[in-house]
Formats: structure tokens, C-alpha cells, sequence
């Protein structure tokens, strides 16, 4: 399957470094998932992230950008739900 992520970021926010270092990580993790990485310029404030014509995070609605753990955990929920994010998964509740 094709998998397009978009960032969509505020120029004059000056937001492109941040998007940037989250399309490295996101095509480091996801080298064989994603086919398609895009950043977006915007204005007004604009932070959200697209995985295949989908919102997945809009920095308007919750607030904050998401933090790099969780940004993996919902792009592999979407691209490649049996993939182990080894240190970046989500923590048990057990905690045995």
C-alpha cells in the first residue's frame, strides 16, 4: 500500500526545523512504509499532520505538537500495525 504522511507547518511560526526533524524520524522508523513524506508550507499557525488523507494531529485542537513517541506510535497504528517500535511502544500497565 502507499503511504503519504503530510506536515503541514506555519512559516511564520518558523516551524520548519520541527517538521523537518519529524519527517527524519518518522522516515527513519518507517523506511519501507511510507512511500510518499510532504511538508507543507502554511500560515496562521497551522501545525497538523495528514497520514493518507487522514488528520491524525492538529496542534489547534490539542494545544502542543506531539511528542516524537507518540507521532510514531499513531503513524505505525495506521501504516504498519504489527511493527515493534522497540524503546518508542507504549509501556504496559503490568508493571511485573
Amino acid at each position: 500500500m502507499n503511504n503519504h504522511i503530510k506536515i503541514i507547518y506555519c512559516t511564520q511560526c518558523r516551524w520548519l526545523l520541527r517538521s523537518a526533524w519529524m519527517a527524519q524520524e518518522l522516515l527513519t522508523t518507517f523506511d519501507e512504509e511510507i512511500t510518499e513524506l510532504t511538508l507543507v508550507p502554511g500560515k496562521g499557525g497551522i501545525f497538523q499532520i495528514w497520514i493518507n488523507d487522514e488528520l491524525v494531529w492538529s496542534r489547534q485542537e490539542t494545544g502542543q505538537f506531539p511528542e516524537i513517541k507518540e507521532l510514531k506510535q499513531l503513524v505505525r497504528d495506521r501504516v504498519a500495525p504489527d511493527k515493534d517500535l522497540g524503546h518508542s511502544d507504549k509501556k504496559s500497565d503490568d508493571s511485573s
